[in-house]
């Protein structure tokens, strides 16, 4: 099991964010579904086996460390699918969905009696007739005093970060952009999707311990999801012997006065920033490299050949205080920050070495006894040497960053992303460009197709009335450097219908910043210089549509673009939609944004630059159908083209 991730980073006042949440409930399953508690003395952990299938490492891989699996107790964690060896004195955890594959192996594992106790937890609730079949096999195996406790523990989606979240990683195709607009999707197909999405966001609610207010715009995707989503909620609240709102999982917004907001959001509503070039540290990781659940993989190649050279990974844990201070920063600020913390590390190793040579003590002394046979004259000596773990987790922290800094700014380099960066800028802020896009996409130095893609289909969406004429040049030049024109094909269609069927967009969304003409000079990687010539974009605040929008209904604000939103209240008696006249007493403190159809970092970070820039504290958590780069979404608007013919 690839477990990366840990425990809660610096911020750890953020202890009722979804993801402390998430994490809490995997332990309590880990301690056999009973509550750990911080106050009672921590006894001896029963030693267990845990079982998943790759939904369940998915969740539990980005929140909890082997070294954390290892304190509660798990001795052992293997995927169902494996070849089990029998161990009968053990207990075994299971954490799966209820497949009806999942049933089965667990009937073979019952049939085999390889366990001594049998612990049984499901992502999201077991079917009927699947735990029917789950007690025949109990009975028949007589296995009934060994199956000690069946759960349904609702915690159907991801967590990323402590305000971040992903229905699933697992076959995310089924709910993806590309599914939700194909032409030749049937009713049952978009039910299918309309109920994986509502399953895994009942589950957040649920996680939390709150029922929110439910709004989202009319006619399409999220309109479906928010409607089936208050029943569902309400169903449940109307049956008070299950519901799962009430008791301990209550939490402290529940418990106060003010609820949270929940906007569901259509993808279609925005298709360019997705598409968007970034230059934000997280994002920028996200959309060159290849980053799943918090863990990079950088690949090199060889300049000779231009061929693939070696293949390093990282994992991009929220205890790194790196990398959760300046993942939202501005690349060249973050290799500012890089040269800093080598600079601020050979300091303080050049310190110990030095007090190490006046005071005669040998690298390879045990800290604990060189401060015990110190005097009261070697304190400093002492501090400085009791420090060298925390130095040596600061170094790796500060290698794998320099590491992912380097390979970043190759990429920057050899594809001119500053460029492109800087030119999608001029034109959401409409500057004047120093360049036409039509110069961008005939220089074969500048970027690769793909990049020459992005930059024309945001083009595209912007300028809402460009002649067939000058599209054809574009499109021209877009086939000589060798892109994929199926994009450009959806697109033209999607805004025709756009124009026929909604309100045109008078703007598409793009990366917030303004640029400057000063040059990015240097970052050291253990002394040495490695990086000269990419201008230092600097980020200027603009909300994207999704957070302009959101800070509307957060401060009830009536406007064109909100002004058609439904309106749920699972909490109230009469369901479905309650007109657009929200009944909360005042602003919204605590928001979820979810868009249906994927979303990316560069929303994510918006949306958190936002609540910083709030007087009154804020707390947005976002979350999306599917996590997906560019490159991702390209391939299905690709798809979709084609399809389309």
């Amino acid at each position: 099991m690839a477990v990366a991730g840990g425990s809660l980073g610096p911020s750890v006042q953020l202890q009722h964010t979804l993801r402390s949440r998430q994490i809490a409930a995997l332990k309590r399953m880990l301690n056999l579904n009973v509550p750990v508690s911080k106050t009672t003395v921590p006894s001896e952990p029963v030693w267990k086996i845990l079982i998943y299938d790759q939904y369940g490492q998915d969740i539990i891989s980005p929140l909890i460390t082997v070294k954390e699996l290892r304190s509660s107790g798990v001795t052992l964690h293997l995927p169902i699918d494996a070849s089990r060896e029998p161990v009968p004195d053990a207990s075994a955890v299971y954490f799966l969905t209820p497949s009806q594959k999942n049933i089965n192996r667990i009937c073979r594992d019952l049939h085999s009696h390889i366990y001594d106790s049998y612990y049984f937890n499901f992502i999201n609730p077991i079917s009927r007739p699947l735990l029917e079949e789950l007690a025949k096999a109990t009975v028949d195996t007589n296995s009934i005093s060994h199956v000690t406790k069946v759960f349904d523990q609702y915690l159907n989606f991801i967590s990323l970060e402590e305000d971040f979240f992903i229905c699933r990683h697992q076959e995310k195709q089924d709910i993806s952009y590309y599914a939700l607009n194909r032409p030749d999707a049937r009713d049952t197909d978009m039910t299918a999707i309309r109920d994986i999405i509502v399953d895994s966001l009942f589950s957040v609610f649920v996680t939390a311990g709150t029922i929110p207010v439910i709004r989202c715009p009319r006619g399409n995707a999220a309109e479906m999801i928010a409607e089936t989503l208050d029943k569902k909620i309400r169903d449940n609240l109307r049956d008070p012997r299950n519901s799962m709102f009430t008791g301990d999982g209550l939490s402290v917004s529940q418990l106060s006065f003010t609820r949270p907001l929940l906007v569901i959001f259509d993808r279609n509503m925005d298709l360019a920033t997705p598409l968007h070039h970034t230059w934000t540290y997280q994002a920028l990781v996200h959309d060159v490299f290849e980053l799943d659940l918090n863990r990079v993989t950088i690949t090199s190649t060889d300049d000779s050949d231009n061929t693939s050279n070696e293949t390093k990974t990282f994992d991009l844990q929220s205890n790194d205080r790196f990398w959760y201070t300046h993942r939202g920063s501005p690349f060249p600020s973050v290799a500012d920050s890089v040269q800093n913390e080598v600079s601020e590390y050979k300091t303080k190793e050049e310190e110990i070495t030095r007090l190490r040579t006046a005071m005669g003590v040998s690298e390879n002394d045990d800290p604990e006894l060189v401060s015990g046979n110190l005097t009261d004259s070697t304190i400093k000596l002492t501090s400085a040497i009791s420090s060298l773990p925390e130095l040596m987790e600061r170094k790796k922290s500060i290698d794998m960053h320099t590491n992912i800094a380097t390979a970043l700014l190759d990429q920057i380099k050899a594809r001119k992303l500053d460029l492109f960066f800087e030119m999608e800028d001029k034109m959401i802020t409409k500057s004047s460009l120093d360049k036409s896009v039509m110069d961008i996409l005939t220089d074969p130095s500048a970027g690769t197709p793909e990049d020459k893609l992005r930059l024309f289909l945001i083009y595209y969406l912007l300028y809402q009335d460009m002649a067939e004429h000058e599209l054809n040049q574009h499109v021209v030049a877009l086939e000589s450097a060798g892109a994929d024109l199926l994009p450009i094909e959806y697109v033209k269609k999607w805004k025709a219908y756009a124009k026929m069927a909604a309100n045109p967009r008078a703007q598409a969304a793009g990366v917030s910043s303004s640029s400057m003409s000063t040059m990015f000079q240097q970052i050291y990687s253990s002394g040495t210089k490695m990086m000269e010539g990419v201008k230092n974009l600097v980020i200027r605040t603009k909300n994207l549509p999704v957070t302009r929008i959101l800070d509307q209904l957060m401060e009830l604000k009536i406007s064109k673009e909100t002004e058609d939103f439904r309106y749920y209240d699972p909490k109230l008696l009469r369901g479905g939609d309650s007109g657009s006249i929200p009944r909360a007493r005042g602003p919204f403190q605590e928001a979820y944004v979810f868009v249906v159809g994927g979303g990316n970092y560069i929303e994510y970070q918006n949306l958190q630059d936002y609540c910083k820039r709030q007087q009154m504290q804020k707390r947005v958590t976002y979350g999306i159908t599917e996590l997906m780069d560019a490159s991702e979404f390209i391939a299905q608007l690709s798809l979709l083209g084609k399809s389309s013919d």
